[in-house]
């Protein structure tokens, strides 16, 4: 095992590889990349009370304007409304009925 180590000593030595330190690289993470949370997050709460007031001034300027109603249709004879009561009564069929006596 001794030998092993010299060997592996040597061979660093002969190769001019450093040997490892024992502290270990710092590992960086996505959000260690410099970004300033603080302003992103003031950028999208500008760019969403944006969005809001555009939206608000976009629906007031459709729902502001007056719309046109189309023509009554034309009284077509096949198209008449019936008159006379129904067969059942002017109640209806499934109106509950509502005697005075009871």
């Amino acid at each position: 095992m001794a030998t092993a180590i010299v060997r592996s000593a040597v061979s660093r030595a002969v190769i001019g590889v450093a040997p490892r330190t024992s502290v270990a690289p710092k590992r960086k993470f996505s959000s260690s990349a410099g970004h300033d949370d603080a302003y992103e997050a003031a950028k999208w709460e500008k760019i969403t009370y944006l969005g809001i007031a555009s939206c608000t001034a976009l629906a007031t300027l459709v729902l502001s304007k007056g719309h046109q109603h189309g023509d009554d249709p034309p009284a077509y004879p096949y198209m008449h409304i019936r008159n006379k009561e129904f067969p059942w009564g002017p109640d209806g069929l499934f109106e509950v009925k509502h005697n005075e006596g009871h």
